[in-house]
């Protein structure tokens, strides 16, 4: 394990937002948390692989169809075909974040202080001078590539007679997050890629399309989530390198705090965020063989300036 500033020294200059690690991995570094996954830690990481059993976890690029949440625009597909040839193109139009996605470091800011990762400015990106800064392209140099841990939330909750409602603001708990580790035998190692089963993508999967049509007009969306907390954060802090989960916005949302953890996760420590990961298959595999942790291979696209990308994510067994 690398040496770390403790959780408590963040933010590591005081002038600087709070709870960041600006500078941590040098001024210029667009890696953020991606820095932990050293070649030993891979390497380690490629234990995990015992069976060969590979398990996608991209939920399809249009899976939600005419109707994304969020606001945001739907997947077009349009397949054609190249006369006289036998030949087929098509092209693609879609928002990187309207299903399974790699939120990059372009994504979310400091509100209050309209910064991102490493004071990264709107005008750096947007204005006469931009450039490629913090852009998701950074991270398809070496992938986002580990070792995985699932904590199956969804399956403890409902052997535990505990009621959740995925589409409303409902916050899980580290406490919580902690016994389902517990119970699943997960032992955690510095660097690992948390996956968060929430059960989100098990109650859309049952919802009809008059249910999720309704859901997709109600402004703010609102969603259930992991919890924001100090706890939370100093968990995330001692000992990931990416979070991520089935549900639309990881933590539940609308913030209950004055602050979201997007803010700090992105914008502070440069922590990638998973959502909207499709984790039934996964989940039933793992409950099948009592594993949850295996390998992990994910390579965003290779966008400079890029905000987000499809994960193009499996677990390897």
């Amino acid at each position: 394990m690398e040496k770390l500033p403790k959780f408590s020294d963040l933010p590591l200059n005081k002038a600087d937002p709070h709870h960041s690690a600006w500078g941590l991995y040098g001024k210029d570094d667009q890696l953020g948390f991606l820095n932990r996954l050293t070649d030993d830690v891979v390497k380690e990481a490629a234990k995990e692989i015992q069976t060969g059993t590979r398990i996608s976890l991209n939920w399809p690029l249009d899976a939600q169809g005419d109707l994304p949440f969020f606001g945001r625009q739907v997947f077009h597909k349009n397949v054609y075909q190249k006369p006289p040839r036998i030949v087929n193109d098509d092209v693609w139009t879609f928002n990187t974040q309207s299903s399974s996605q790699w939120d990059g470091l372009r994504h979310f800011g400091y509100q209050k202080e309209a910064k991102f990762y490493n004071g990264v400015t709107l005008d750096d990106i947007h204005g006469a001078n931009k450039s490629n800064v913090n852009g998701i392209g950074a991270w398809a140099e070496k992938g986002i590539v580990g070792r995985g841990v699932l904590l199956d939330y969804h399956s403890w909750r409902i052997e535990q007679g505990i009621s959740f409602n995925a589409f409303k603001t409902e916050s899980i708990p580290l406490e919580h997050l902690k016994k389902v580790a517990e119970a699943q035998g997960v032992t955690f190692k510095f660097g690992d890629i948390l996956i968060v089963r929430s059960g989100y993508m098990a109650a859309y999967n049952e919802l009809p399309k008059q249910e999720l049509a309704a859901l997709s007009k109600v402004m703010p969306p609102t969603f259930a989530g992991v919890e924001q907390s100090e706890e939370m954060l100093e968990w995330i802090w001692n000992n990931f390198s990416a979070v991520s989960g089935d549900q639309p916005g990881f933590e539940a949302w609308p913030s209950q705090k004055d602050y979201m953890l997007h803010e700090v996760l992105l914008a502070g420590w440069g922590c990638p965020i998973g959502e909207l990961f499709d984790l039934e298959a996964l989940a039933a595999h793992c409950k099948t063989t009592s594993r949850y942790s295996f390998f992990v291979t994910s390579e965003p696209c290779n966008v400079p300036g890029g905000v987000a990308s499809p994960p193009n994510i499996l677990a390897i067994f």
